[in-house]
């Protein structure tokens, strides 16, 4: 899986071969059809083991999010899907979109990957949610600003895969700062 992942960011799902994967990992196709029946099995894996840990709980901690930690919680979360970079970041980025023009085509991958995106927008309204508990997010703006911070990092994080020269973390700050209510507006 691990050559397949590499392969899929490099040459694209589409142009890889089990023949590319064999000759990298230096094993005959025939081994790769022993552990996957086909190339969209394979795919299916692949996608599983990289996205098993990318759901909203693995950076936005909710739980222990009250009035004094909540902005930094919101803020840290967001920074945290945005790291420094390195070739492995844009690499899994790269594959990512890779699965993301699959899943137009393909109800297969298509409904993991809406799964995904609800994860991040439904733990946004969570999270907001308690930040309206607290008086220091508008109620009435909850589901909006959820799919707004959805929408926003994963585009962030697309800006970053194609190296656009953005600044990244003042921008998740400002829509940070812009959904909480300061004192004089509550």
């Amino acid at each position: 899986m691990q050559a397949a992942f590499e392969l899929f960011a490099e040459c694209g799902i589409e142009k890889t071969s089990l023949g590319m994967i064999s000759k990298k990992v230096g094993i005959t196709k025939s081994s790769i059809y022993y552990h996957f029946a086909t190339k969209e099995e394979l795919i299916s894996r692949t996608f599983e083991h990289i996205f098993r840990d990318h759901h909203f709980t693995a950076y936005f901690d909710t739980e222990s999010a009250n009035k004094d930690n909540f902005a930094e919680i919101l803020l840290s979360g967001g920074l945290s899907m945005l790291p420094s970079g390195g070739e492995e970041y844009r690499s899994t980025l790269r594959v990512l979109s890779e699965f993301a023009m699959l899943a137009e085509r393909d109800e297969q991958f298509r409904v993991p990957f809406l799964r995904i995106q609800e994860d991040f927008v439904t733990g946004f309204v969570q999270l907001l949610s308690k930040g309206a508990e607290f008086g220091l997010i508008a109620s009435s703006t909850i589901g909006v600003n959820a799919a707004i911070l959805a929408l926003l990092i994963d585009n962030l994080s697309r800006c970053k895969m194609m190296k656009m020269d953005l600044e990244y973390e003042l921008i998740w700050e400002e829509a940070v700062r812009r959904m909480i209510l300061r004192e004089d507006h509550q």
